[in-house]
């Protein structure tokens, strides 16, 4: 017959802040997937998730050709305050990368990142001077006249800081 057994340990830590990511080729489609949720908790989860995959410039190019990019995008425009300074986080990771900034070119991203200049929230300011400070490493054969944009955004953003 089995018995029951109570362990005198404690059961494994489990941070609620932590997505559950799956893996291989299926990580950053779920992530996208939950990027778009209606549940808060989730999509800060995944953002969460997301931060910590984005410093490797493979998942960069991989979220960028699976449309993690336009579900970013929509989150800048988010209620929630972490949630706005996870994905300009998540962002300013991206920009690090020669293929993100070529995918903020291709997606609209900095336009997007202007609407967020004056938000209330400190950290989300100065992730999206980051983002910016990324952008001006832009690549050689970039639209002059883009060039022109990031520039003068930029240049007021660090005028707005100091």
């Amino acid at each position: 017959m089995a018995h029951t057994r109570i362990s005198m340990y404690m059961p494994p830590v489990i941070d609620p802040t932590q997505a559950a990511i799956s893996y291989g080729c299926w990580a950053l489609p779920k992530l996208n997937e939950e990027l778009q949720s209606e549940d808060l908790l989730t999509r800060q989860k995944a953002l969460m998730a997301l931060c910590d995959l984005m410093h490797d410039p493979e998942y960069v190019y991989q979220a960028i050709s699976i449309g993690c990019l336009e579900s970013l995008k929509a989150l800048l425009k988010d209620s929630d305050n972490l949630v706005r300074i996870k994905t300009t986080e998540v962002l300013y990771i991206m920009a690090t990368h020669n293929v993100g900034r070529t995918g903020f070119l291709e997606h609209g991203i900095i336009l997007a990142l202007s609407l967020l200049l004056s938000d209330h929230q400190r950290e989300c300011r100065e992730n999206l001077h980051q983002a910016y400070k990324h952008l001006v490493q832009l690549p050689a054969d970039a639209d002059p006249a883009l060039m022109t944009v990031v520039d003068s955004t930029v240049s007021l953003t660090l005028m707005g800081e100091t």
